[in-house]
């Protein structure tokens, strides 16, 4: 039998669930380097959980971060609402299975609907069975691209002024 979860939202004080929770994301996408070798400062931490469009749910088992997402909301231009883009969700494989995602999901999906938002969307990579299953599960597929494109010094960037000299 598992021990039952409970669900919370981070706040300004839960740095260290925010450290544990970045130690399961590098764990849980087998990416340490990133979710742990340069781990932000704790001012820093606080400083962004404090911001409202910034969401962090983790799944606590006993004291310990079993999972967790971080999610964004996303104000629009195009008339009065926000959408939520999910960025990152993971379970800690002994955990798995167990309903958590989906807990953590309808917990942000709840939150969506306070807020006003229109919609929650999330991207799987395309060999994510589980995460690809998951979300059929709750929604609609949409079939898309995802492009990253490289920050830009001001001087490169199109439309702008041209340099003095």
């Amino acid at each position: 039998m598992h021990a039952a979860f409970n669900i919370r939202q981070l706040t300004t004080a839960d740095v260290p669930l925010m450290r544990s929770l970045n130690a399961l994301f590098g764990v849980a996408f087998e990416d340490p380097q990133t979710y742990g070798a340069d781990p932000p400062p704790p001012d820093y931490l606080r400083s962004v959980l404090a911001r409202p469009h910034v969401i962090v749910f983790v799944a606590v088992v006993d004291a310990e971060v079993v999972g967790g997402l971080v999610a964004y909301e996303l104000e629009k231009l195009e008339r009065a609402h926000s959408e939520i883009y999910l960025y990152d969700l993971a379970i800690a494989e002994a955990h798995r299975r167990r309903g958590i995602a989906t807990a953590l999901i309808d917990r942000l999906r709840a939150l969506a609907a306070q807020r006003g938002s229109s919609v929650v969307y999330v991207q799987a990579d395309w060999d994510d069975e589980p995460a690809k299953a998951l979300y059929e599960k709750l929604g609609t597929r949409q079939q898309v691209l995802h492009f990253e494109l490289e920050p830009i010094g001001p001087a490169h960037a199109a439309g702008s002024p041209p340099e003095s000299s």
